[in-house]
């Protein structure tokens, strides 16, 4: 039998800190309160670092500074802002592989897909948006489009470095100054580029860099300096987040949670489509905003497709995240892995029929194993709330019609994903389907050029493409 040899990538390559504080202004400072807490791996539970947390007073000298660099920023030709930006994604480009080494320190997901994934789209996202920096005009958006002023961005732990292009790249071509926090379980790759903007000679003030928990994102999001929010979380937090800002002149955005349906009809490339059901829910241990956490397979070919998809997912390596032939990594955090057992076990208890395959777990870490639960009903909570780990929900349906209702019968409005090779099946479904993403054939796939963003409790606006210029300009 062919056996997969160990091949771990060289965590020599990237320089931790002992420590880390607030990056504001274009230097290091020390954050004015003594709150530092330590970010760990959790594959192993190693502590990799300490990083200050900003307080409400650290919140204020961000955005101060923000305001400062935004004159001279926003007065720039939009050709010298593209310079900027377009050595900014060439930086990631050359020190890509020690990025990926350190989002999958410090984030817990596959070596394989932060450096085949991940980065490759965070330079892909700066080289775009810097391509519009001096076209804004041409944008549809008037003739003169004037940026905003200050953006608070305040982004999620599954796609560290990605999350941070998606917001700064547009915010930054429109003429825009940026105040970010990074999750407080993964902020390394985020104080990583602060170095690259560094580097990049970004004059200083145009993007701070503040860490920390809620109370830090909270101090920024209603911070009256603050002229844009833009938010990727939870729906939650992102309620939250609105009820604060009603009322106020500030422009938000927000990409919040998902659970979303990948449809396979009975004329689908059942081969193609357990690849794309795999990828679809077992991609980053299911720490997918998007993920097709709702398996809808026509009932005519379900019992053959749950066979080939176990058989596919009993191939599955789970393990230690730098290795390159790992297919699932580690759960983020504790709470996370805590939030899928619960919801796990509340699937059992309300008769869903569990399965996994045979799985060796680490002793050490946040680990679960890729699951998938059958007999499932509409009413069942893994069915209408996000779990957001490694976990899929089948349901069948007859036909169309019914497979449309099914997608659409959830509070959330992301994506979706639908196999078949009829064209006009296809065009039907996806019109009649309450996403802001559809697939076709295919799953979890992005593109710069192309608009992200959902409806109902997944938020609104739209990030990507030249749709996400206007969330950051005056229009």
């Amino acid at each position: 039998m062919f056996e997969y040899a160990p091949a771990p990538e060289s965590r020599d390559i990237v320089d931790i800190r002992p420590s880390y504080g607030l990056f504001i202004g274009g230097e290091w400072v020390d954050p004015q309160g003594e709150d530092r807490h330590k970010t760990v791996n959790p594959a192993t539970e190693e502590v990799l670092a300490e990083v200050a947390w900003a307080g409400e007073a650290d919140v204020d000298r961000a955005v101060q500074a923000a305001t400062k660099a935004f004159p001279v920023w926003s007065a720039m030709p939009g050709a010298e802002r593209a310079k900027y930006l377009f050595r900014i994604a060439r930086i990631i480009q050359e020190r890509s592989r020690e990025l990926a080494v350190l989002e999958t320190l410090d984030n817990g997901k596959p070596i394989r897909e932060a450096r085949d994934v991940d980065l490759p789209l965070v330079a892909a996202h700066f080289f775009y948006y810097a391509g519009w920096a001096d076209k804004l005009a041409y944008a549809g958006f008037g003739e003169n489009p004037r940026p905003l002023g200050v953006a608070g961005q305040v982004i999620p732990w599954n796609f560290p470095l990605l999350m941070l292009a998606w917001k700064i790249a547009p915010a930054l071509a429109c003429g825009n100054t940026v105040v970010l926090k990074p999750a407080e379980t993964t902020p390394l790759t985020g104080l990583a580029f602060a170095e690259i903007c560094r580097q990049a000679e970004l004059p200083p003030g145009v993007v701070n860099i503040v860490t920390g928990a809620g109370e830090t994102g909270a101090a920024l999001v209603n911070h009256p300096g603050v002229d844009k929010v833009a938010f990727t979380g939870s729906t939650e937090v992102g309620r939250l987040i609105a009820r604060s800002l009603a009322g106020t002149s500030k422009k938000l955005t927000l990409e919040l949670g998902g659970k979303a349906a990948n449809i396979v009809f009975e004329d689908a490339p059942l081969d193609q489509a357990v690849e794309g059901i795999v990828n679809g829910i077992f991609f980053n241990q299911g720490h997918v905003c998007c993920a097709g956490s709702r398996l809808l397979v026509q009932e005519s070919v379900a019992a053959e497709l749950l066979e080939a998809l176990k058989r596919r997912l009993g191939t599955l390596r789970l393990g230690d995240p730098m290795d390159k032939n790992t297919d699932i990594g580690a759960i983020n955090s504790a709470e996370q892995l805590a939030r899928i057992r619960e919801l796990t076990e509340s699937g059992e208890a309300e008769g869903a029929e569990r399965w996994s395959p045979a799985c060796p777990i680490p002793d050490r870490g946040y680990w679960f194993p890729p699951t998938v639960f059958t007999g499932v009903a509409q009413s069942h909570r893994i069915a209408r709330e996000e779990i957001f780990g490694p976990v899929l929900s089948v349901l069948t349906f007859r036909t169309p019609a019914e497979a449309v209702e099914k997608a659409n019968n959830t509070p959330y409005g992301l994506s979706a994903g639908v196999w078949t090779e009829k064209g006009s099946l296809m065009l039907w479904t996806a019109s009649k389907l309450r996403a802001g993403v559809v697939w076709s054939n295919t799953f979890n796939r992005f593109d710069p050029t192309s608009p992200f963003g959902g409806y109902k409790e997944s938020g609104y606006g739209r990030e990507g493409g030249r749709h996400g210029l206007e969330a950051y300009l005056a229009v």
